[in-house]
């Protein structure tokens, strides 16, 4: 996959291109219903499927304050669509001048311009330009005007609830790992390098991998059950992230139990994959007590994992 950071970068002209827009945030099954009728459009056509996105995310732009905490982080965004069989991805750069820029201006300047679709995709609520001014209705519109076909994929519903981003966000954030997973189409994952830790787990006899991550999301403290990536390798594990109450620390971290595995993790990447969630965070009266839950954690994610 061919990526182009800045639509100033847009140099070359493309082969019968169908094009989707949005922020696709988390990369859903509703996402992946767009991105794979794109992909079958192009093929149609002998075209190149073409997805334009945002970076940063408009929210941070627009609204800082309600710091959003992305699902999937620019890298992971990436390997994703490329995974998927996008041929390329445009990440328009945006920022307050960006957002000044009416519909109208967008389609001639920008998607007419630079990139000339056939075809342009979109999903039901997709809106853009200044304000939000640009609907689906507008676009068909636009079309018509500059020669574009014009596609809307209709919503995913799941137990009375269309599928997007914001309400997989608010089932991770609630632990609700299982749901989030099922709209996501795949585990929910993070990924991070292993740092040196205070070995409390080695001295309980189940040592664990802490982790320091770019990710912004985390699920809600608690202990999960998952699946651990370590150099192309898969391992069962149970996951906590919390604050290790009964060792009175403060800051949310990541701590990992990797079944079976035997190495030094060090400076290692690893990529969790959130499967489900076992219980809350607890504090235990003794070292002893969580010795046993940990024990306890682990047979209940053998049982979820096999």
């Amino acid at each position: 996959m061919k990526i182009i950071n800045g639509i100033e970068n847009i140099t070359q002209r493309f082969k019968n291109p169908v094009v989707t827009l949005g922020n696709f945030d988390g990369i859903h099954i509703g996402h992946q219903r767009i991105f794979n009728r794109v992909i079958e459009k192009a093929k149609e056509i002998d075209g190149t499927s073409i997805v334009f996105t945002f970076e940063p995310h408009p929210s941070k732009v627009l609204s800082p304050s309600k710091k959003i905490r992305l699902i999937t982080p620019y890298s992971k965004k990436m390997l994703l669509l490329e995974r998927l069989g996008i041929d390329v991805t445009i990440n328009a750069h945006f920022d307050k001048k960006f957002a000044e820029i009416d519909a109208e201006s967008f389609v001639k300047d920008i998607l007419v311009n630079k990139i000339s679709p056939k075809y342009v995709i979109i999903g039901y609520n997709f809106c853009f330009g200044k304000n939000r001014q640009g609907d689906t209705e507008f676009l068909k519109k636009m079309g018509e005007i500059y020669g574009f076909g014009v596609e809307v994929i209709p919503k995913i519903i799941i137990n009375d609830n269309p599928v997007n981003s914001t309400l997989i966000r608010k089932y991770i954030r609630e632990g609700r790992i299982s749901e989030a997973n099922h709209l996501l189409g795949r585990n929910f994952i993070i990924i991070g390098k292993v740092i040196k830790g205070h070995s409390r787990g080695k001295a309980l006899g189940y040592p664990t991998a802490n982790i320091e991550t770019p990710f912004e999301l985390y699920p809600k403290s608690g202990v999960y059950a998952v699946k651990v990536e370590v150099e192309g390798k898969i391992y069962n594990g149970v996951a906590n992230i919390g604050d290790n109450p009964t060792f009175g620390d403060k800051d949310i971290s990541i701590e990992v139990y990797i079944m079976d595995f035997d190495g030094n993790l060090y400076d290692k990447e690893l990529r969790i994959f959130f499967v489900d969630r076992i219980r809350d965070e607890k504090k235990f009266g003794t070292p002893e007590l969580l010795k046993e839950a940990i024990k306890n954690d682990i047979l209940i994610a053998k049982e979820i994992l096999k």
